[in-house]
């Protein structure tokens, strides 16, 4: 899963549009953007923030160095735990060639101290976008940590690990009525990033454009 091999894959795949969102990282962006540039992909920078509660949450920007200010202020709120790369692996970092250029020492699996409610404006500090990420699973979302939606929430968009349980999460949490959804591959491994099955309605094929689709109003 470098950045390289990540736009060769969307580029088989035949993806207009893919993001970058580690754990609790934005760190490989810079490269992952510049290599997927290279296939003519649109490559949005994000991460996936790990709140205190223990709630994955996607923070997508338009701008790369948006996602690296961002990126700087969660690496201060994270618990600073020991990566063991015998159990977890290496966390390596990339530079724009691909190759490696350092580890990350600290384990970014790990929560933060960032609670889930102040996801919302702190990203927006950032010029970011906050997108629960697969609400319906049954570890590590929102709906399963917390047991609800905050009915104060103020998020546009939430990410669905699977299209069958729409019905039921909107069902369950009124506030989801009024969101857009998206689906994706939340791919691990190469071989998990989907076909070109999923759509954006987009003005135009640019990361501020995609993120200002997922976020509109829908009613």
């Amino acid at each position: 899963m470098t950045p390289a091999n990540i736009a060769g894959m969307a580029y088989i795949k035949g993806l207009n549009v893919i993001a970058l969102t580690d754990h609790n990282t934005s760190r490989n962006c810079p490269a992952l953007l510049h290599q997927a540039a290279q296939y003519g992909i649109t490559a949005i920078p994000g991460m996936e923030l790990t709140t205190q509660e223990e709630v994955h949450v996607l923070c997508l920007f338009a701008e790369l160095a948006d996602a690296l200010r961002f990126d700087a202020y969660v690496y201060e709120h994270l618990i600073k735990v020991p990566n063991r790369p015998e159990f977890f692996g290496e966390q390596v970092l990339r530079d724009l060639n691909d190759e490696p250029a350092g580890t990350e020492p600290y384990l970014l699996i790990n929560a933060t101290d960032i609670s889930f409610d102040e996801v919302y404006d702190l990203a927006e500090q950032y010029n970011g976008v906050m997108i629960p990420a697969h609400i319906d699973k049954s570890t590590t979302s929102v709906m399963s940590n917390l047991g609800f939606v905050p009915p104060d929430s103020k998020f546009k968009c939430f990410e669905l690990a699977s299209p069958s349980t729409l019905h039921k999460v909107r069902e369950q949490n009124p506030y989801l009525e009024n969101c857009n959804v998206i689906f994706d591959s939340d791919a691990h491994y190469l071989p998990h990033i989907h076909e070109a099955v999923y759509t954006i309605e987009a003005e135009e094929n640019t990361p501020r454009a995609v993120l200002a689709a997922l976020t509109r109003k829908l009613r």
